[in-house]
């Protein structure tokens, strides 16, 4: 699929309707049928718009991914909709009300933001990515508020916006692309860039180290339903701040700028932080609301002797603490009837799918459990518990 414009016709849309929701193994049925009173270019642009629609459902919900236009890329790459519609409001909570959205993608961010009442103009040199943009921003009325432009976007002049974001493409031919000078365009540009506005929001990978992060930015780690979804770097709000933030319910957490945790002894209970709290090198701040201390000082894993409410981790209780070793884990498992494991690790190089095998090969027994393997005090070890309420 080149060109959407097909799909914009009268024919295209009446296709896409007819087509919606299409079970994959009957696509075969369905163009067979369909091609006998349309052309066969455009019954496959529209199976193929509506396989993309199903995907993109998870991150823009089934309403809006019904009516929108897709890419390949852009079901891939775009953000969230719970994740721009948090940014956009925060951005509309700094007076934000004009937005320069650079590296646009198929919109997702602009519609967030224009539904936060905020005007966009919403730049991508992409020829199709920028008709699947406009055609989103029409489908879902919000064409007064976004203007969407083909161009690149390091010859776009953003004076006169309140703010500029950033999304570079972080994907090449061979896939994830780690290294910022890589990204399109370069991340050095697009800091520069957000320097010459009052604000400005920079999208990264979760995974940026922090000494790469700029003294007069603030850097926000973002998660959703537990997955950490990326890093944002902030410019004209708090210099110097890191915050993690939890979705849905908006949960955030600043740094207080503690010492690392002190490591302890097993407790009764493990507190497993969320993902965006250890990327944004939290876990002391969750620690000490817990009372507790680091299972060994590599692994972010708390351990407590009360049970604490907390908003940033998940709790378990522990009801065993062995050394590595499987025998022993079998055994255990079997005299506690345990037929339902979940393996998690962290500083193991044992894989969770394989340990399970081993340790439960004919799953049998009226109970479950939870198996952590992972490090204490340096040593390989299985903390074996349950959730704790």
């Amino acid at each position: 699929m080149n060109d959407l414009a097909p799909l914009l016709t009268p024919e295209g849309r009446a296709l896409l309707d007819e087509v919606r929701g299409t079970d994959p193994a009957r696509e075969l049925a369905v163009a067979t049928r369909l091609r006998r009173d349309h052309p066969a270019e455009l019954v496959s642009a529209a199976l193929g718009q509506a396989r993309l629609r199903q995907r993109a459902a998870a991150k823009f919900g089934a309403e809006d991914a019904e009516r929108m236009f897709f890419t390949p890329n852009g079901v891939e790459q775009s953000t969230r909709a719970s994740v721009a519609t948090y940014r956009a409001r925060r951005m509309r909570e700094l007076g934000v009300a004009s937005v320069a959205d650079l590296c646009c993608g198929i919109g997702g961010d602009a519609i967030a933001l224009a539904r936060a009442g905020i005007r966009v103009l919403a730049v991508d040199r992409d020829p199709l990515t920028v008709a699947a943009a406009r055609a989103n921003a029409d489908a879902l009325g919000l064409a007064g508020l976004i203007e969407v432009r083909e161009a690149d976007v390091t010859e776009v002049d953003t004076a006169g916006y309140d703010a500029v974001f950033v999304d570079p493409a972080r994907r090449g031919g061979r896939g994830r692309i780690f290294d910022p000078e890589a990204y399109s365009p370069p991340l050095s540009w697009a800091i520069r860039t957000a320097r010459t506005a009052p604000r400005a929001a920079l999208k990264i990978a979760p995974g940026i180290p922090h000494e790469a992060i700029p003294s007069d930015a603030e850097a926000e780690w973002i998660s959703d339903g537990g997955d950490v979804k990326e890093a944002v770097l902030w410019f004209g709000t708090e210099p110097g701040a890191v915050r993690a933030t939890l979705l849905p319910g908006l949960r955030t957490l600043l740094s207080q700028g503690l010492p690392d945790p002190v490591v302890r002894p097993v407790g009764r209970y493990l507190y497993e932080p969320d993902g965006a709290v250890i990327r944004a090198h939290l876990v002391a701040e969750v620690a000490q609301r817990l009372g507790g201390g680091l299972l060994d000082a590599t692994i972010a894993y708390v351990t407590a002797d009360e049970l604490r409410p907390t908003q940033y981790a998940t709790a378990y209780e522990i009801t065993d603490h062995l050394p590595f070793n499987v025998k022993k884990l079998k055994a255990l498992l079997r005299e506690r009837e345990v037929g339902t494991l979940t393996v998690k690790k962290r500083g193991s190089a044992v894989e969770p799918e394989e340990l399970r095998r081993k340790v439960l090969p004919k799953p049998h027994g009226p109970h479950s459990a939870t198996v952590f393997l992972t490090r204490v005090a340096g040593a390989p070890a299985m903390l074996v518990g349950h959730p704790a309420r």
